[in-house]
């Protein structure tokens, strides 16, 4: 075994393997699909800020002494003698002057790692109080040898000396950022000092630039550290030069080449551009062949550990996720599908156990986020073998006693993101049992850990914003609320603590922008979704908590500037899809908050246009509907229009909102949408006993009028519509919260000269009161047209031998008068799946 002076072992390394959630979003990547203003697809992944951490990274040493050193536990600092050390240290390199190899410093800053090592700790604020201004004369010479510098260096960055605290002293952090400077000035002057640089060798290269990385992951913010980035430029062509060479390719171990690898991505992460750094691209391009080459061989197969694949996939996918190019970066897929490999044999070998949940974690994360980066699923078959295999292990140890404490909140967050991302990119869930499996396991730890008053203070603002979306982008991919009751309890227990958070006036200020667009998002498509009526109160106690946030950070000159024109359209989009569960005086005041902000934006996308355009539309229904009149918002109907028009063709999907906005104005429709024609059952028998009733009544069905969605039941004679409205029609189905579509198609046909009847579909539950509903309408009919106006059935008083049925009871299993109720459970089915 190699071992430097100090007798630090240099090859049981590890090295940090934490990561940070996706900056994009939820996030809105990806183009979206909505039919009638519901988006189904344009979420990605939520957007966590950069220096909020989701592990704890470990050290490039292991915690545990090498062998061969005896160490006593030590548990007060100072029993190091730190005082004297270092006096003796001052007075010896002072009798040497540049002649002095650095030896001894290093191997007192081994000792400092070794006190953290036992303790299994990076040192305390009081710690660094305590140590740091004894450091002040702790200084190098032109004489250091390489392997003392790079020893000193790493073992004061992971004993956590060069930790910033957010109430540390000047004068401490005066001595910390001195004698960091002091470190890096000499790995800078030892590198360009080609003569001098013959000592300079790959593993130390490698420790070197883990310390970088794991500088700034500690909080030492690279844009303010420019001898940082100077340091990095520095190694960077060492680096390469070494990785080219066939000669050192050979010190270029599994694990030395994984921390370069993490190192490098952990920089990008932090601020270090790609594009502005030419030799951090050419060094990536470089290592990726070695990678390759190692994974590939016989020989070296066995020397991949499960924490090596996880960190080095992980570090592949956060620089693609940073600019490095998939389809520019020649070895990166072959890479990609080499490690692969041994993701499947290692979670079906007999040492599968030491695949942690982190590990497990960061994984499915890394998979998740290159195919969110192009990746193609399809064309890489081992993509779907190694999650199959991952997902085994999630619910294996999510279930184990052992290991279930070991998933904490951001584990559950961070994997469950990573399921609802692939599944977005194309694995099909229903094809996928072992997702289901995985997911149902990891659901009941979200609930216990909601509901737990000792975990309640891990659960901040990112992770129930991760979970909230992860967990509804799974519903908006097919998985079915009412199947999987963990998923409504795990919302249930969350809900909570959203609006706790969202009225707290300690954590106000922890809400991003961003964060209250997914939060929102969120509420919005559960509701559109159908979560089952005890929940929505919660739910719309969230919205209202939410809504203040939105008002604040539209309008605040620091905050709207994070508010990009995607996470706007989001907003509206889902402020209008809850149609009348807001009231109109209060979601006046927040959408002129954030219309105002079109004009300011335009570099919208198609899909941000489409989204506004409806959104717009919507809220300038609710105003014609509420008094009748033509709203101040119409204008920004023709303006996004016309921006849309510039962005033509668009997918048949969306034809229908330009079809809407331009019945809207009164102008021809330029696109002949295609709605999907379905009659439910419901809606048949009430037709065929309305005609009944009235033989000589003309009445026609599933009518597309003026290019709008198609009504139920068109009487022509009348110029009347009726429209039988199942559970979709409302928010959380409660048969009488319209949402945002139902109420821009009434406001739509009414302007364009039609009476309009509303019929929930829970008043045509029997005989009798079907009856009742069509003398109902019998009776209008006879009222002179400019008498009438449109009417919702909802809105009347029912009678009191009259049965009342909420979407839920509608799916209830029968018990009583079963054939009746088997009968009503088939339409209600019927009609959910038309409405």
């Amino acid at each position: 075994m190699d071992r430097g002076a100090d007798g630090i072992s240099w090859q049981d390394t590890t090295f940090g393997n934490d990561y940070k959630q996706p900056d994009d979003h939820p996030g809105f990547s990806r183009s979206g699909r909505y039919r009638h203003g519901t988006v189904r697809q344009g979420h990605a992944l939520p957007y966590i800020p950069r220096r909020n951490k989701f592990y704890n990274t470990s050290d490039v040493c292991s915690y545990h002494c090498p062998p061969g050193h005896s160490v006593t536990p030590v548990h007060e600092l100072n029993a190091l003698n730190i005082r004297e050390k270092m006096a003796w240290l001052v007075r010896l390199s002072a009798r040497h002057g540049d002649y002095y190899d650095g030896k001894k410093h290093s191997q007192f800053a081994t000792s400092i790692k070794r006190y953290t090592s036992t303790l299994q700790r990076p040192l305390n604020h009081s710690e660094q109080r305590q140590l740091i201004p004894l450091l002040h004369d702790f200084k190098t010479t032109p004489g250091w040898a390489w392997r003392g510098l790079t020893t000193t260096l790493h073992s004061l960055t992971s004993a956590g000396v060069f930790t910033f605290h957010q109430f540390m002293d000047e004068g401490v952090k005066e001595t910390q950022v001195s004698l960091l400077s002091n470190l890096l000035d000499t790995v800078i002057r030892k590198c360009n000092q080609k003569n001098a640089a013959s000592d300079i060798d790959a593993q130390g290269i490698s420790n070197l630039l883990w310390t970088m990385g794991k500088l700034v992951d500690n909080g030492l913010e690279l844009a303010k550290t420019a001898k940082l980035q100077e340091t990095v430029a520095a190694l960077l062509p060492d680096v390469k030069t070494k990785a080219e060479s066939k000669e050192e390719q050979d010190h270029f171990n599994i694990q030395g080449t994984a921390n370069l690898l993490w190192a490098l991505a952990k920089l990008v992460d932090n601020g270090l551009a790609l594009e502005k750094t030419p030799r951090l691209r050419e060094v990536v391009v470089a290592l990726l062949p070695l990678v390759k080459t190692k994974a590939e061989s016989k020989e070296q197969k066995d020397h991949f550990i499960p924490q090596h694949i996880a960190n080095l996939v992980w570090a592949v996918a956060k620089l693609v996720e940073n600019g490095l190019e998939l389809e520019k970066t020649p070895k990166l897929k072959e890479t990609v599908a080499a490690l692969l490999s041994h993701v499947k044999s290692k979670a079906n070998a007999k040492e599968k156990d030491h695949f942690t949940p982190q590990h497990i974690a960061n994984l499915l994360w890394a998979l998740a986020k290159l195919v969110d980066s192009g990746l193609e699923l399809e064309k890489i078959p081992k993509i779907k073998e190694a999650v199959t295999a991952l997902l085994s292990h999630v619910k294996t140890k999510a279930e184990s006693k052992e290991e279930k404490d070991h998933f904490n909140a951001q584990h559950i967050s961070n994997l469950l993101w990573a399921m609802a991302k692939l599944v977005e990119n194309g694995l099909e869930l229903e094809k996928t049992a072992k997702l289901k499996g995985a997911m149902a396991a990891l659901l009941l730890h979200v609930k216990n850990r909601a509901e737990s008053k000792q975990e309640k203070d891990h659960l901040n603002t990112q992770t129930i914003v991760m979970l909230l979306w992860a967990l509804v982008k799974l519903v908006d991919k097919g998985l079915e609320l009412e199947k999987t009751p963990k998923l409504k309890e795990a919302l249930a227990a969350l809900l909570p603590h959203v609006i706790t958070q969202a009225e707290s006036k300690e954590q106000k200020d922890h809400f991003k922008p961003q964060e209250v667009c997914i939060l929102l998002w969120v509420l919005a498509t559960l509701m559109d979704n159908g979560l089952e009526l005890k929940i929505t109160p919660k739910l719309k106690e969230a919205v209202f908590a939410l809504l203040p946030h939105v008002k604040t950070k539209a309008e605040a000159t620091e905050e709207k500037d994070h508010l990009n024109p995607q996470s706007i359209a989001n907003l509206l989009w889902s402020l209008a899809k809850l149609g009348e569960a807001i009231e109109l005086s209060m979601v006046k005041s927040t959408f002129d908050a954030l219309v105002d902000r079109i004009s300011e934006s335009p570099q919208f996308s198609q899909q941000g246009i489409l989204m506004f355009l409806w959104g717009v539309m919507v809220f300038c229904a609710r105003f014609y509907l509420y008094d009748g009149n033509k709203s101040a918002l119409e204008k920004h109907i023709g303006d996004l229009l016309a921006r849309l028009e510039n962005t033509f063709p668009i997918d048949t999907e969306d034809e229908s909102i330009v079809a809407m906005a331009t019945s809207w104005l009164g102008r021809a429709c330029p696109v002949v949408p295609h709605y999907p024609t379905i009659i439910s059952q419901p809606q048949s028998n009430f037709r065929d006993q309305l005609q009944s009733s009235l033989p000589s009544l003309k009445i026609e069905e599933e009518k597309s009028l003026n290019s709008l969605p198609p009504v139920d039941l068109l009487l022509p004679d009348y110029n009347l519509v009726i429209d039988i409205q199942g559970p979709y029609h409302y928010v959380s189905g409660d048969f009488k919260t319209r949402n945002g579509s139902t109420l821009l198609k009434i406001a739509l046909l009414q302007k364009s000269g039609f009476e309009v009847i509303e019929i929930p579909v829970n008043k045509l539950v029997n005989q009798k009161s079907i009856k009742t509903v069509i003398e109902q309408v019998k009776t209008k009919l006879t009222v002179p047209p400019e008498a009438r106006g449109s009417v919702s059935f909802n809105r009347d008083e029912e009678s009191a031998d009259e049965a009342y049925f909420t979407a839920e009871e509608y799916l209830e299993e029968p018990t009583d008068k079963p054939k009746r109720k088997k009968n009503r459970r088939k339409a209600g089915k019927t009609y959910l799946h038309k409405h």
